[in-house]
């Protein structure tokens, strides 16, 4: 049986197998079931980005679902965020959205949330996956199930974003700039800051279903960079395709990494008595100067596997309330359940307002190690603990090393990969560590 889920939904180039509209009506009928073998009304609300294939894929997941009775809520294009908290709000079984996040315009995916709003565990994607591949048949031709269109649901998210921040916030001068990456964001952040009196200037806000993450957004910020120089602006804030990632640049066009912003936020809920439990949930990909920063400030701080799943899993068990990637993913639970990139762009101007300091200066709370980051495709994926020669390189790195640096090797959960992650003082020493480790994982993973 074809393993269909990985670490974040279904994705591929969209029209080929598996991101067909075939898959997209399997995978609305087996929600249906799925929400009544779980003894709740099967009503899925659905969302897409702005990708050409997502409108086709889209009606495909309708259809299934209505093929056995499922009511659904069409919510039209809107971030990942927006769907995970309609899907709350609309008493929704399960949401969707039809989306390849930060990935160029020919793929695209379909990602799933429960009815609270939360990724679905993976014993829950284990029994989706199960019932997408048996096939159930569909009910009585009387039977049509229903489709509504939410012509209001851009507003009822608009809304619900508004209240995350003081109302007396005031924004007029503070001057910002807004990448939109041709998504999901690129109507509701226009409309959301000129909500809030701020004036923004907007780039990239012009979709035509390719041009989505083109040169833009969360993963290519130059013209982002540039146009905060030109505009001598306070903040640039850019997001990706579907509207769940920020990257923050400060008023020098310099970036900050998702752990800056993490360490900025937690510093300011902390100095507010407003950290859950004086705690922050990172992952193991975390810098080594995020942990640093945190415990100067007086923070704890968790680490979780890869993936705001986790990360979420980890935060509802220690009972924390802002956690989240150094890929710009971050999650603050006092007000949604999944990475937000408009919320967090919020929070974010929120600290610059709060410390009255320029987002250069508050980046330096923590000291960003050099980090490198190699990905070496294989023909295997054996127990990393389990191949002597390469665990046998990587405690030679580490004793270089010492306690200035750390290694971490992994396998991706989408591709034939395994990642190897060098950190430490100097980039020379640890460019050329990561290079002997993946060397020995090219050799023992690569045998012919």
């Amino acid at each position: 049986m074809v393993k269909l889920f990985g670490t974040d939904g279904i994705r591929g180039l969209a029209n080929r197998d598996p991101i067909t509209p075939e898959l997209g009506q399997s995978l609305g009928r087996a929600l249906v079931f799925f929400c009544r073998k779980k003894g709740i009304d099967p009503i899925l609300v659905i969302g897409r980005d702005t990708r050409a294939s997502g409108e086709m894929l889209e009606h495909a997941v309708v259809s299934g679902a209505r093929s056995v009775g499922g009511e659904v809520y069409d919510l039209g294009e809107i971030p990942t965020p927006g769907v995970a908290y309609l899907t709350t709000k609309l008493g929704g079984g399960a949401g969707i959205v039809v989306s390849a996040s930060h990935n160029s315009y020919e793929y695209n995916g379909f990602k799933v949330c429960s009815r609270e709003g939360l990724k679905l565990s993976l014993d829950e994607v284990a029994e989706v996956e199960s019932l997408i591949h048996s096939k159930p048949g569909f009910l009585p031709k009387e039977d049509h199930g229903s489709l509504t269109v939410l012509g209001d649901a851009q507003e009822r998210y608009i809304s619900f974003l508004e209240k995350t921040v003081p109302g007396d916030m005031i924004l007029e001068d503070t001057k910002i700039i807004l990448d939109c990456a041709n998504g999901a964001t690129y109507q509701i952040a226009p409309a959301l800051f000129e909500r809030l009196n701020a004036g923004a200037t907007i780039l990239f806000s012009s979709p035509n279903g390719e041009n989505i993450n083109e040169d833009c957004g969360s993963q290519h910020t130059e013209s982002l960079k540039q146009k905060v120089i030109e505009e001598r602006a306070d903040v640039g804030l850019a997001f990706d395709g579907d509207g769940d990632r920020l990257v923050a640049i400060d008023e020098k066009g310099d970036p900050l990494t998702g752990d800056q912003l993490l360490t900025i936020c937690a510093k300011m809920l902390k100095d507010e008595g407003k950290l859950k439990n004086n705690l922050v949930v990172s992952t193991i990909m975390s810098n080594m100067g995020f942990s640093i920063a945190l415990k100067e400030f007086g923070i704890e701080q968790v680490s979780a596997k890869v993936g705001d799943r986790h990360v979420m899993e980890e935060m509802r068990a220690r009972e924390a309330n802002l956690g989240g990637e150094d890929s710009g993913h971050l999650i603050f639970f006092d007000y949604h359940t999944t990475g937000d990139g408009l919320l967090s762009a919020l929070q974010v101007i929120r600290a610059i307002k709060t410390f009255n300091r320029p987002l250069s200066e508050l980046s330096a709370m923590m000291k960003v190690f050099p980090q490198t980051l190699m990905n070496v495709r294989v023909r295997t994926k054996p127990d990393i603990e389990k191949v002597p020669a390469l665990v046998e390189e990587i405690e030679r790195v580490e004793s270089v090393l010492g306690d200035k640096g750390r290694v971490l090797v992994r396998y991706s959960g989408t591709e034939p990969v395994c990642r190897v992650m060098v950190e430490g003082e100097h980039r020379e020493t640890i460019e050329k560590c990561a290079n002997e480790i993946a060397g020995v994982v090219d050799k023992t993973l690569n045998k012919k």
